[in-house]
């Protein structure tokens, strides 16, 4: 029996505009339509689906609009007073009515001119959205921390390779001038021997208290249900739905690590040239995770005695949010989100380039635009499937140190707890019947 053909929407446009260019009657086609004039022509436009719009999907969306290339046309979330923000911000950039809402994001993924989506669930989501939108044929920016468990990330990186989709972590610092100068900086030996890394991280927490339960809502105002996911069941509160998720074991990551561990441990496997291993000893004190990598250099999450609260002794507050510090045998260099590099000895200020001292802030589009640019070209981003799994599973590894209260050893290659039964078996959690 012959196979049907299946055409993608953008073969379909270059299958029309073809029979455009060779029709010998007259025809009347729009510069826009064919690309003319600085427009992009709709075959080469991304068709974008939005899954979980807070926040910080927000401020990722708004970059994303701005771009000529994509074409945001749905967005799904559970709550109804989000997707109706959301709709709000993407008709009024495209002067329009068209962007198409729907509570149940499998509705967004079963729509075949989708192109690739945004994940910016809860961490609850991250992975399992990621993966379902993957098996539907999607390519997948995923806000961090892109898995719950060390599974989760396992299960997302494997999908990814065996689906051939685009995947971007929202590690977004990896895209920042003055945090790839740094990297460059110690990756090329200008600190000499690498020594220590230092990725600063929120004070670990865990907290497996309920709120006190509610009303729950009609599903088409809030479906619980669907907010939960894999997540265990527990009674609606308001406060949930509301961000007041954070810190509950259930919903969060890593005890809180990975919020910004995710993006500062990424930024030093880069610069120990590490992507593709991680430590192999984590040993928790009461200030830190120390690690050690099997070539000898010291990875330490240093902890903050609370989100952007006060510093260990070590960091130079005036470098912002989520700073990193990389240290040789010859110097050291320190950055951090206010586009500032700090370096010592001071004859290594002649390294940095003006172009990467002009930066101010952090500007992440660039991180957007690369994940863009590989679904067209279909190379790795910057953030790739192995890149997240390396560094989430270094986080997760160093928060069951924290938890646990011992050092713990890890095979990088099996990805297990060598002789601890008690770690491996809290490398995945349950997940609800329904969600299996």
């Amino acid at each position: 029996m012959t196979q049907p053909v299946v055409f993608t929407r953008r073969q379909v446009f270059k299958s029309v505009a073809a029979t455009v260019a060779s029709a010998s009657f007259p025809l009347v086609v729009s510069s826009r339509a064919l690309g003319l004039g600085g427009a992009v022509a709709p075959s080469e436009k991304i068709s974008l689906g939005v899954i979980g719009i807070g926040p910080r999907c927000t401020y990722d969306l708004t970059m994303m609009l701005a771009m000529p290339d994509v074409q945001c046309v749905a967005i799904a979330d559970v709550q109804a007073s989000r997707r109706d923000a959301g709709k709000i911000l993407v008709d009024k950039h495209y002067g329009t009515g068209d962007c198409v809402l729907f509570r149940d994001f499998r509705e967004l993924l079963a729509r075949k001119d989708i192109d690739a989506v945004l994940v910016a669930t809860g961490d609850r989501w991250h992975s399992q959205a990621s993966i379902m939108a993957a098996e539907a044929g999607k390519d997948v920016y995923s806000e961090k921390p892109c898995g719950l468990t060390i599974k989760n990330c396992q299960d997302l990186a494997d999908t990814m390779k065996k689906t051939g989709r685009i995947f971007q972590a929202g590690t977004q610092r990896r895209s920042v001038p003055n945090f790839q100068h740094a990297v460059q900086m110690a990756s090329s030996g200008k600190l000499g021997k690498l020594q220590t890394l230092y990725a600063s991280v929120y004070m670990p927490q865990i907290d497996n208290t309920w709120l006190p339960g509610e009303q729950t809502p009609a599903r088409e105002s809030c479906d619980w249900n669907l907010w939960l996911g894999p997540a265990p069941w527990r009674p609606y509160n308001q406060k949930y739905v509301s961000g007041g998720w954070r810190g509950q074991y259930d919903f969060d990551s890593g005890a809180r690590l990975l919020d910004w561990g995710a993006h500062t441990v990424d930024l030093c496997q880069w610069a120990n040239s590490a992507d593709n291993t991680m430590p192999v000893e984590y040993e928790p004190t009461s200030s830190n995770v120390t690690c050690r990598y099997a070539n000898g250099v010291k990875l330490i999450l240093d902890f903050l005695s609370t989100p952007f609260g006060e510093r260990g002794p070590n960091w130079i507050t005036k470098l912002g949010t989520c700073p990193v510090r990389f240290v040789g045998d010859q110097g050291w260099v320190e950055t951090g989100d206010s586009g500032e590099i700090e370096v010592h000895p001071e004859l290594l200020k002649k390294e940095i380039p003006e172009a990467v001292t002009k930066v101010k802030g952090l500007d992440v589009s660039a991180h957007a635009r690369n994940f863009f640019d590989c679904v067209k070209s279909r190379k790795p981003t910057v953030t790739n499937p192995e890149v997240m799994r390396h560094s989430h599973i270094t986080c997760h590894a160093a928060a069951l140190a924290w938890m646990l209260q011992r050092k713990l050893v890890l095979d990088p290659i099996k990805e297990e707890f060598i002789n601890d039964p008690e770690a491996n078996s809290l490398r995945s959690r349950p997940v609800r019947d329904c969600w299996a």
